[in-house]
């Protein structure tokens, strides 16, 4: 199962978190999308007149939302062409599937999440976006950098929503605290509580690895991974990694939960604090009021330093489709969806974090720590290029340390099967 977006399809529920009111009272939308866009000129001449057919493939669930942001469109180039949009429902998860299963009948657009943007392109379904400067000017770098290959954007962000960070009780914790993990446990012993992280998934234990300067990576072939993470040579060896992670485990102040477990610790308040996405943003905000708090990941102690914690970080964009029929309309229609104005309504709407600068940057936004905290983390994150040997890989290492190395295996060795299983052929 694909580990980042196996959240993606639960729709965030952060304006709830807002004190006092719902989103729609707290935000002021804007009145009318704005006859700027970060499309092609309006004097674009390959654009065709008359009836205009396009389909586009989404999620069911947004497709009040798509609704209102195609009227808009169709209200400002009715002076051009007339369209006839249908909207398509589908998966986001199996987006690329469908895709590739027959490229001739899929959307002319259709939205997917960044860990299937290499297929997608290497199969030469993606359209180069023809605005491609004013699109990534517009948007986060880390969001331009999952829709590009070369230097080339071959897609539209549209939301930067899927990661994880720091959740804290303040009634336990200062500011200082919360910098490290040595912190963290110090201040959770002290109180008799706990601190939480769902470590045998391989998306979380990414974490220890991913600024140690330690390489992960998918090979050419999409498929198979590249790791050096047993390495011997170097300021931080994968044995450094495995002892802090090791440390971390016996703690009698860490507390090994799944995602669920961690919702139920934080309310009968044994778990203070935990490492978690914007999904559960809501329970705790609830459990913990004006004490909850959120911040980016700690640093850790890893041979004899403190290093910040990595993550895996997640977009979702759209695509369009190179075969479509009318490539320059469904460009058109894929900017307008995934517009500045687009990406602060889905904010509002659908509580989804917008990629574009602006719209992450509002007044609403800053309210939340939730989103702040992801957004603050992302400089810490990479996106996740992985073939599907590493997630069993992570999950057989974690769940050794996570039980203390009952059988105390070397450390050398235990890096050494994680790379090799990391590694290995998809026929093994």
């Amino acid at each position: 199962m694909n580990m980042l977006w196996k959240r993606g399809a639960c729709a965030l529920t952060i304006a709830a978190i807002l004190t006092g009111c719902s989103a729609a009272e707290a935000i002021d939308v804007p009145a009318a999308q704005s006859t700027e866009t970060t499309g092609v000129s309006e004097t674009d001449e390959t654009l065709k007149a008359g009836t205009i057919p396009l389909t586009v493939w989404a999620e069911e669930s947004d497709f009040e939302l798509l609704n209102e942001m195609i009227a808009s469109f169709q209200e400002h180039y009715a002076s051009q062409a007339a369209f006839e949009i249908t909207l398509s429902p589908q998966a986001d998860s199996n987006t690329c599937n469908m895709v590739l299963d027959d490229i001739h009948s899929a959307g002319d657009i259709f939205s997917f999440p960044d860990d299937q943007f290499t297929r997608l392109m290497a199969a030469g379904v993606l359209e180069p976006i023809d605005n491609a400067e004013a699109v990534s000017s517009a948007n986060v770098p880390e969001a331009v950098a999952a829709a590009s290959w070369h230097d080339m954007l071959y897609a539209f962000p549209y939301t930067a929503d899927n990661g994880y960070f720091l959740y804290y009780d303040k009634t336990y914790f200062t500011e200082q605290d919360v910098q490290t993990l040595d912190g963290l446990l110090s201040a959770a012993a002290a109180a008799g509580k706990q601190i939480s992280m769902e470590l045998n998934s391989g998306w979380y234990l990414y974490s220890f690895f991913g600024q140690t300067g330690l390489e992960l990576g998918i090979n050419s072939d999409n498929v198979t991974n590249y790791c050096n993470w047993n390495t011997t040579e170097g300021a931080v060896k994968g044995t450094d990694v495995a002892r802090s992670i090791l440390n971390l485990t016996t703690n009698p102040a860490f507390s090994f939960n799944t995602d669920s477990d961690f919702i139920a610790k934080v309310q009968d308040g044994s778990v203070i604090a935990g490492i978690s996405g914007t999904w559960n943003a809501t329970q705790i905000r609830n459990a913990w009021g004006s004490d909850y708090g959120a911040v980016k990941l700690p640093t850790f102690t890893c041979a004899g330093r403190q290093i910040q914690m990595a993550s895996f970080t997640g977009y979702k964009m759209m695509g369009v489709n190179a075969y479509s029929p009318n490539k320059q309309w469904a460009m058109k229609l894929a900017d307008w969806l995934t517009n500045e104005e687009n990406q602060y309504l889905r904010f509002v709407q659908k509580n989804q974090i917008p990629s574009n600068s602006n719209a992450a940057a509002s007044d609403a936004a800053a309210q939340i720590p939730a989103v702040q905290a992801i957004l603050e983390q992302s400089k810490y994150g990479n996106l996740q290029r992985v073939g599907v040997k590493y997630w069993d890989a992570c999950t057989d290492f974690a769940n050794i340390m996570i039980a203390g190395n009952p059988n105390n295996i070397s450390l050398q060795q235990l890096m050494d099967t994680l790379t090799e299983g990391i590694t290995a052929s998809i026929a093994e």
